[in-house]
């Protein structure tokens, strides 16, 4: 699953929360600040556990108020190890 999330996303430690929370659940992929102040999310796992990931994502970290999530195409063919924060 690939998200874009907008809303009050920088600067409000939502990189660092999503990758505690994937790992917590055990997904790989990676999450970036993307222009417009937005935060683009790349994850891979369970699809149920997925789920849960993507449910957190409609709130993110208490500081940050999340406006939208868009789903945007993925490569699903890309493996992933671990989950990254990446510039």
């Amino acid at each position: 699953m690939r998200c874009q999330i907008t809303g009050r996303v920088q600067g409000v430690g939502f990189r660092y929360t999503a990758r505690e929370r994937a790992n917590d659940l055990g997904l790989s992929g990676w999450v970036r600040n993307i222009s417009g102040s937005r935060v683009e999310v790349f994850v891979q796992g369970p699809e149920a556990t997925v789920g849960v990931f993507a449910a957190w994502l409609q709130d993110g970290p208490t500081a940050a108020r999340v406006e939208h999530v868009d789903e945007v195409p993925a490569n699903p063919d890309t493996r992933f190890v671990d989950f990254e924060i990446r510039p």
